[in-house]
């Protein structure tokens, strides 16, 4: 069972993240569970998302604590990182927050500069979907080929460009995070 938090600020595709994992989760026969939480401003105010993907029946919808926290933002850490769960993971945009790694911590600290990655791509709005990427690697539930299915579900046979674009920036987050570990 993955529980996984997804939180940033409005616009930064925070809920379209959880809504296709949550997708993603569906289509590869999973029981899953999304609940979007965010402000009446919407874009620029806060937002977080909770997804739970299980093999199992899921019993509440509700995260108290997670395997997984992927912040796009310095509040976001403060606030959900004492959710994580032992030798779970916590993914944060390194080229947005500036945070030193904690002295103790139970749980894998895993570093994202997205920037980087989006100037290779030529992709500026993929952010989110590049966070996404580094997330697919360090699952061991979830596949590429399974997020694929899950993008064309979720949007559709109407817009392969979309399709296309974001499997591009999940591979290059896919392959970052990948890349990282066979060099640490």
């Amino acid at each position: 069972m993955e529980k996984i938090i997804i939180s940033g600020f409005g616009g930064q595709g925070i809920l379209f993240v959880g809504k296709l994992l949550a997708y993603t989760g569906m289509v590869t026969d999973r029981n899953v569970s999304w609940i979007p939480s965010y402000g009446p401003e919407m874009r620029g105010g806060t937002a977080n998302c909770s997804v739970i993907i299980s093999e199992k029946g899921i019993t509440s919808p509700i995260v108290t604590e997670c395997t997984t926290l992927i912040a796009f933002n310095e509040p976001s850490i403060e606030k959900f990182s004492p959710m994580i769960v032992k030798g779970g993971s916590l993914l944060y945009d390194a080229s947005l927050i500036k945070v030193e790694k904690p002295v103790s911590i139970h749980y894998e600290w895993n570093a994202i500069p997205t920037l980087p990655i989006i100037d290779h791509l030529g992709l500026a709005k993929s952010l989110n979907m590049i966070m996404l990427g580094a997330f697919i690697e360090t699952s061991s539930n979830i596949t590429l080929d399974d997020v694929k299915k899950g993008l064309i579900e979720m949007i559709g046979e109407k817009r392969p460009d979309l399709i296309e674009n974001n499997m591009k920036a999940i591979q290059e987050g896919y392959n970052w995070r990948k890349w990282v570990l066979t060099n640490a």
